[in-house]
């Protein structure tokens, strides 16, 4: 049963707006509160921007540095609000050097292509002791939060030998923008979810942070061209095809049009 609710769940989810995504998953999990921590874990969602009262920083909020109802800054490394639970996770103290090396280099790749927003970058030790696994986070909105933007990489490392490693990569973009003129409003939104698999020479104390630097700068490239020819030039058809300067008369010549459309939409 709790498997054909999950199934039931994220094929609602699928069908709803995505620009309510957020408000839609906090319903089915109160409706259902066993089906959290899956959900939780397999449904994206907007990212949160939290500010680190000891260093002044902002950081994103996820799944992956969260705690109870807590987020650990990659910046101090503490829980934000701080938690009296000493089993709270850390990454080990070689894994927490490498993520302080990775947040002030995906800062760097911020600032260069994002020109503003937030990034963040978590790391985690995997349970067999081989390789490590993390996520690699960037959000930029406007300031009326009427256009965001949202980059999530979620990846694992597998050591191969000595110099060489596996880099298995997860990358979800989560797009909303919306505008308003006069009395009519626009929104377009939804999520682009690809996977990628690399394998490359670990060479240096900085060869995971090159590999993976290198890897995420290139799907992003991938991902935002993809995005282009997916949503802004198939919004561009759609809307061509819809605009008509013939005559009220011609019923039948729209009612063939409204059918392309509609074919059209579907295609999204």
């Amino acid at each position: 049963m709790s498997d054909d609710a999950y199934d039931a769940a994220l094929d609602l989810l699928r069908r709803v707006n995505p620009q309510n995504i957020t408000t839609n998953l906090e319903k089915l999990i109160a409706l259902q509160p066993s089906l959290a921590e899956d959900l939780l874990s397999t449904v994206d969602t907007p990212l949160s921007i939290i500010k680190d009262p000891e260093t002044g920083k902002s950081f994103l909020a996820c799944d992956y540095n969260r705690d109870l109802d807590s987020y650990r800054s990659p910046w101090s490394n503490q829980y934000v609000p701080s938690l009296e639970d000493d089993d709270s996770p850390f990454p080990s103290k070689e894994l927490r050097e490498l993520e302080i090396k990775m947040n002030d280099s995906m800062d760097v790749y911020r600032d260069l292509y994002y020109e503003g927003g937030v990034s963040s970058v978590y790391l985690w030790d995997q349970e067999d002791g081989e390789g490590f696994a993390g996520v690699v986070l960037f959000k930029k909105s406007t300031e009326n939060k009427k256009a965001q933007w949202d980059s999530i990489h979620v990846f694992e490392v597998e050591t191969i030998g000595s110099q060489k490693a596996k880099y298995k990569v997860t990358s979800t973009i989560i797009l909303d923008l919306s505008t308003k003129e006069k009395a009519r409003e626009i929104g377009l939104a939804g999520n682009l979810i690809r996977q990628t698999e690399k394998e490359a020479e670990v060479e240096g104390d900085y060869g995971h942070l090159i590999n993976l630097g290198t890897l995420i700068e290139d799907i992003e490239s991938k991902l935002r061209n993809l995005l282009s020819q997916v949503y802004f030039d198939k919004t561009r058809d759609i809307i061509g095809d819809a605009r008509s300067l013939s005559s009220l008369k011609d019923v039948a010549s729209d009612k063939a049009l409204h059918s392309e459309v509609v074919k059209g939409l579907q295609g999204l």
